[in-house]
């Protein structure tokens, strides 16, 4: 019986935050309980059997879209390594996939968000005010990243950056990015640690702008446009 139970929770939480979903799409963040409750069929004292609070209905929908954009990101990279290691393997052609994963990994981040604009707003829009973001969100929230870091990390183990390239970093900047470095490269320079975060600010940047209506009546083609802005990026990092 146990398990019986623990599936029927599992499938009313699952609804719960579908139905969350749907009223971030037209609500945003402001969710209310009661309207949750309202469209699930039950009274709003129910939905606190799964969710202590409204911030904990939130959290549960952070975390869901920081893993999603997560596993997004990693396929793609994972998918330009296995093909460049498959390419090795048959002996047809070698390729430097330092480039590839990157605009790999740019392109899941655009699509993802793309196909999941409530999601992205709620995690990458304005903050939501009165919430304040648990600890525990922090291992989803960096997956994404995580796959920038292993692209550098790899780069530097190629002798791809040269250490004494670019402006020395003020004392405060190379701090904090010595700490970056420690916990996703520890093999890059941290100039390179520092150019890849500019960058991935970059992707995000002009990912929100399309997201956002920014670009209207500027930008045309807004997949080209992007395809550029990213290339460029690559070039800036030093893949």
């Amino acid at each position: 019986m146990s398990g019986i139970r623990a599936r029927a929770r599992a499938q009313t939480t699952d609804e719960i935050k579908t139905i969350a979903r749907r009223h971030l799409a037209t609500d945003g963040a402001n969710l209310s309980l009661r309207a949750v409750a309202r469209d699930l069929g039950v009274v709003s004292s129910a939905i606190y059997r799964y969710f202590a609070s409204r911030d904990d209905l939130l959290t549960a929908l952070i975390l869901d879209a920081y893993n999603s954009l997560g596993s997004a990101v990693e396929a793609a990279d994972r998918g330009v390594v296995e093909a460049a290691e498959r390419a090795a393997a048959s002996g047809a052609f070698e390729w430097d996939a330092l480039s590839a994963r990157w605009m790999a990994t740019c392109h899941a981040v655009r699509d993802w968000a793309l196909a999941a604009p409530h999601e992205y707003a709620l995690i990458y829009g304005s903050p939501v005010p009165g919430y304040r973001a648990p600890q525990d969100t922090v291992p989803a929230a960096t997956r994404a990243v995580r796959v920038l870091g292993g692209i550098l990390q790899d780069a530097a183990l190629r002798g791809r950056f040269d250490a004494d390239a670019g402006q020395p970093l003020p004392d405060p900047v190379g701090g904090n990015l010595a700490e970056i470095t420690a916990a996703l490269c520890p093999a890059a320079p941290p100039a390179a640690v520092s150019r890849g975060m500019g960058a991935w600010v970059q992707l995000f940047g002009t990912v929100s702008f399309e997201l956002f209506g920014q670009l209207e009546n500027a930008v045309g083609d807004k997949a080209a446009f992007f395809e550029h802005q990213m290339r460029a990026q690559a070039d800036y990092i030093g893949l």
